[in-house]
């Protein structure tokens, strides 16, 4: 059995007096063209953290990397993922009871609103734990082969999605990344819900969305362009911000 740490929802909660999410257009909006121009929105919003010390970007693959590009590229910051993997629940496996993060160790962090359901115990997780650890490691292989991780610590990392909806996923990474010691995490998403966003404040030290409509009904009604992304595209925009950072 792989060594991994768990850690449960309820644990890690790190209230952040700097915390904030910002601009709040919530009654006015432009839908974003496609992932890449809402990342170049983003990267406009986050030019203030150039003067935080050294910086990392990491993506949610696969509709973050696109995002997550453009605002590496605009920065002049490394990009890496930050894989993730859920596991469902008996007979539902859709609805998500843990999630494993990348690491060395992996981190799994339970998600208490399904904890209890019937046949969700840490038996069943440690059961489902080694495949999905090994599609961890297969992903890795096909995004970014034998390249190297980009190390968090005492950088400041900015962790990007295309979007939130429940806040879920982007919690378990950050849980995670906090105990690798970062100097400073900060979210950036395009569209969000209000609620789910006032959460990640008490995740992150700060949240950057550029949307937060009120009613909250999809991501993908906020983009015209909103594809479901391939392997080879997350790997296109892992190389070409690997290029632009290559030494000339």
């Amino acid at each position: 059995m792989n060594q991994h740490h768990w850690s449960d929802s309820g644990q890690l909660s790190h209230a952040r007096a700097y915390a904030s999410f910002s601009p709040d257009m919530a009654t006015a909006w432009v839908p974003f063209e496609n992932r890449a121009q809402a990342g170049r929105a983003l990267a406009d919003q986050l030019q203030h953290l150039r003067m935080k010390g050294p910086l990392v970007v990491l993506a949610l693959p696969r509709g973050g990397a696109p995002v997550a590009a453009e605002i590496a590229r605009t920065l002049g910051a490394p990009l890496d993922l930050l894989l993730l993997r859920k596991i469902g629940a008996p007979f539902h496996p859709e609805l998500s009871v843990a999630t494993v993060v990348e690491g060395s160790p992996p981190e799994v962090v339970v998600n208490e609103e399904t904890a209890e359901l019937p046949g969700v115990d840490e038996a069943w997780i440690e059961a489902e734990l080694p495949a999905a650890l090994r599609e961890l490691e297969r992903s890795r292989s096909v995004y970014l082969g034998d390249r190297l991780r980009q190390q968090v610590q005492g950088a400041t990392v900015i962790v990007v999605d295309d979007g939130i909806t429940t806040g879920i996923t982007m919690t378990a990474a950050l849980r995670a990344l906090r105990r690798r010691h970062p100097a400073r995490l900060v979210v950036a998403v395009p569209v969000g819900p209000y609620a789910a966003l006032m959460a990640l404040r008490e995740e992150a030290d700060e949240v950057v969305c550029l949307i937060t409509p009120r009613p909250f009904h999809a991501i993908a009604l906020h983009f015209l362009e909103f594809h479901q992304l391939g392997d080879a595209e997350v790997c296109v925009a892992l190389n070409a911000t690997t290029a632009t950072l290559r030494p000339s």
